[in-house]
């Protein structure tokens, strides 16, 4: 089995399967978490990977710099927003100038990061008064076939730490304020396939258990889809969005 840090660096590799399978965020949840960085905020989105919260943070207004470990992810990033600027950096060494942003974000990331480290990293580039936001999707286990779909995957270091106590942050950061929406997300049999093929823990799987998820996410798509006005044959994955926010002291 691969280690954490294998698994973290592992999504270069499968950039093209993250761009299409993993989803977006409510803007809600986006606007949520820029509220106290003020109008047009200057955003730095780290572990950006292909850029889906970058994304949301444009539409919200924001301006965004990504920054991002794996340049592969990077590349692909640079592809689908080429207006962004971008860094190769990760959430304890961010080659940004102190106090040069308003508001530092992760989306899907600080499961990954040495949080002392990384606390004070973000501490250091943030204006006084700056924010911090932490975002994940997770998806909703109250639909009986996405508890067959975990189970099919294995579990993810994200919703090991959001079923516990919990993300936690350290100095300069106090409490974290923290707010959860429900949305759900209509898929095709192909973006279903790339979702899970984007998982760390399927991306360094041996190729015969590869092979194995796969072939029973297939069959799991067929027991439960229906077919969409268009006559494509759909699956709706529901999600909950866990947001948390802290403030610079």
């Amino acid at each position: 089995m691969a280690t954490r840090d294998e698994m973290a660096l592992s999504f270069g590799s499968a950039a093209g399967e993250y761009q299409t399978g993993r989803p977006s965020y409510p803007a809600a949840a986006v606007e949520w978490l820029l509220a106290p960085a003020g109008e047009h905020p200057r955003v730095a989105d780290v572990g950006a990977g292909t850029g889906k919260l970058t994304a949301a943070l444009l539409d919200a207004g924001a301006d965004v710099i990504a920054v991002e470990p794996d340049a592969a992810m990077l590349a692909t990033l640079r592809e689908a927003l080429p207006a962004v600027e971008t860094l190769i950096g990760a959430a304890e060494r961010m080659n940004l100038p102190d106090e040069s942003v308003d508001a530092v974000v992760l989306g899907q990331a600080w499961h990954w990061v040495d949080v002392v480290a990384a606390s004070a990293e973000v501490g250091r580039v943030l204006k006084p008064g700056g924010v911090l936001g932490l975002v994940w999707n997770i998806r909703d286990v109250s639909t009986p076939w996405v508890v067959r779909l975990g189970a099919i995957m294995k579990g993810s270091h994200a919703e090991e730490l959001l079923s516990g106590a919990g993300p936690a942050v350290a100095a300069p950061f106090g409490a974290l304020e923290h707010e959860s929406w429900r949305w759900s997300r209509r898929l095709t049999r192909s973006e279903l396939a790339a979702m899970v093929r984007s998982r760390s823990y399927v991306i360094t799987a041996t190729p015969s258990e590869r092979d194995r998820i796969l072939a029973e996410v297939e069959e799991l798509f067929a027991a439960s889809c229906h077919r969409g006005e268009d006559g494509v044959e759909i699956i709706d994955l529901p999600y909950r969005t866990e947001a948390f926010r802290s403030i610079r002291r």
